[in-house]
C-alpha cells in the first residue's frame, strides 16, 4: 500500500512499507557531513549541520512521528515508532537537536497544555524553529526534584523567577526552558512536591545568565543557569499553579519512550566497534576479555527485550529499571574499553573515542535522575518498602 502524505487524516498502518519509507528517506538525505555526529557527550559536535538535518527531518514529517495528527504529527503506532528509531540508529543518522522539545515539551503540552499554549508552541516545536532546555536539577537538590528552591512569584501579568539550575543540557543554544519552580510553600506535614509550578520561560532575556560547565571530556554541553528576576507571562504555567509536580513527572515519562530502542541500537554499534578494536589489538585472544565482551552482548539483549516488553505493557517504575540497566551497561562498556586498549596499540582515533566514552559514562548514573533516586523509586513503588526518610 502507498503511505499517506503529511497532513492527510489516515495514520500509517503498514509497518513493512513504513520501514521501507524511512530507509529510503535516510538513504537519500543522510550525508557523510552529519553521519554519526552528536550523541551523549558530543552534543556540541557539528551542531549547525545537525540542526539543519533535524529541520529537514521535521519538514518530511518524521520529527513529530508520535504526535496526534490533529497536532501536526503522524499518529504513528508504537510499533512504527520503534521501527523509526531502529532505522534511524542503524543508518548512523546524527543525534537530533530537538529531542527535548519534540519528545518532552511537545507531548506535555498536547496532554496538559491549554489550547492557547498549544497554538503558540506546537507549530514551532514541530518545525524545530525553537529549541528547548530543561530546568529541573539544582545544586542543593540534584535529582531530588521536590527539594528545588528556585522561586517564582506572580507579579501582575507575569511570573518573576529567582534561583539557579544546574546540569542544564543545551541551555547555551536554547530559546526556551521549562522550569520547575516553587510558587507556594509546601504545606506543613504535606508532600514537599506541593506548591511547585511548571513554567515556560524564554531564555533570551536580561534576567538569565548561562554559564557553561567544563566536563571531564573537555567539552561544555551542559550549563549552570541563573535566574535573577527573570520573567515569563502569567499564562505560561502548564497545569494549575502549585500542581507542577504532576506535569513534571509526565514530562519525564515521555522522555523514556520508544526512543530508548534506538538508543540501544546505538549501544549495539558501540559494542560491535569495541569487538573490532579487540580483534585488531589482539585483546580478543584474552579469555577474560572475551568473556566480558560476550557478557556485554547478553546484557544488551536482555535490556532490549525488557524495554520492548515495557513499551507494550508499561509497569510501575519501569522507566527507572531501564535507566538503571542501561547506565550500568554503558559504564561497564567504557571500563571494558579501557582494558581492551591496555592490551595493545590501537588507532589514535579509536583511543580518543573510547577515552571520551569512558569519561562521559561516569555521568550516566547521575543525569536524568541519579541511580540512587531510581533505586528509591523502585523500592517504594514496586517492592513496597517504607519511604526513605528525607531531610
Amino acid at each position: 500500500m502507498s503511505l499517506r502524505v503529511i497532513g492527510e487524516a489516515t495514520p500509517v498502518t503498514d509497518d513493512d512499507a513504513f520501514r521501507r519509507e524511512i530507509r529510503e528517506w535516510l538513504a537519500a538525505e543522510l550525508t557523510d557531513e552529519v553521519r554519526g555526529t552528536g550523541g551523549v557527550g558530543r552534543e556540541n559536535e557539528a551542531f549547525a549541520q545537525r540542526l539543519a538535518f533535524t529541520r529537514r527531518l521535521a519538514a518530511a514529517g518524521w520529527g513529530t512521528l508520535a504526535w496526534p495528527v490533529a497536532h501536526g504529527g503522524r499518529g504513528a503506532s508504537l510499533s512504527q515508532q520503534v521501527i523509526f528509531h531502529e532505522e534511524y540508529a542503524r543508518a548512523g543518522a546524527p543525534s537530533r537537536v530537538d529531542h527535548i522539545g519534540t519528545t518532552m515539551v511537545g507531548p506535555t503540552l498536547i496532554d496538559l497544555g491549554t489550547p492557547e499554549q498549544q497554538r503558540r508552541f506546537l507549530p514551532k516545536l514541530a518545525a524545530v524553529d525553537e529549541l528547548w532546555c530543561q530546568g529541573y536539577s539544582e545544586p542543593g537538590a540534584g535529582s531530588d526534584l521536590a527539594g528545588v528552591t528556585t522561586r517564582a512569584r506572580l507579579d501582575g501579568d507575569r511570573w518573576v523567577l529567582s534561583g539557579q539550575k544546574v546540569w542544564t543540557s543545551l541551555a547555551h543554544v536554547a530559546d526556551w526552558c521549562f522550569v520547575l519552580a516553587r510558587t507556594a510553600p509546601a504545606p506543613a506535614g504535606g508532600p514537599r512536591s506541593a506548591g511547585l509550578s511548571y513554567l515556560l520561560v524564554p531564555m533570551r532575556q536580561p534576567g538569565i545568565t548561562v554559564r557553561p560547565i567544563r566536563q571531564l571530556t573537555g567539552d561544555s554541553e551542559f550549563n549552570e543557569v541563573f535566574f535573577d528576576d527573570a520573567v515569563t507571562e502569567a499564562g505560561l504555567v502548564v497545569g494549575e499553579p502549585g500542581q507542577g509536580w504532576k506535569v513534571a513527572m509526565a514530562t519525564l515519562a515521555y522522555e523514556r519512550g520508544a526512543a530508548t530502542v534506538g538508543q540501544q541500537i546505538g549501544f549495539q554499534r558501540d559494542l560491535d566497534d569495541l569487538v573490532a578494536v579487540a580483534r585488531g589489538t589482539g585483546a580478543a585472544t584474552d579469555p577474560a576479555l572475551r568473556e566480558r565482551l560476550t557478557r556485554a552482548w547478553i546484557d544488551l539483549s536482555v535490556l532490549r527485550t525488557h524495554t520492548l516488553r515495557v513499551l507494550r505493557d508499561p509497569q510501575p517504575a519501569a522507566s527507572s529499571v531501564i535507566k538503571l540497566l542501561w547506565t550500568r551497561w554503558r559504564q561497564g562498556l567504557g571500563e571494558l574499553a579501557m582494558d581492551v586498549l591496555a592490551r595493545g596499540a590501537a588507532d589514535p582515533e579509536a583511543v580518543a573515542r573510547w577515552q571520551t566514552y569512558f569519561l562521559f559514562s561516569r555521568a550516566d548514573t547521575i543525569y536524568g535522575g541519579s541511580n540512587e533516586i531510581q533505586r528509591g523509586i523502585v523500592a517504594e513503588r514496586v517492592l513496597g518498602l517504607p519511604r526513605q526518610a528525607r531531610g
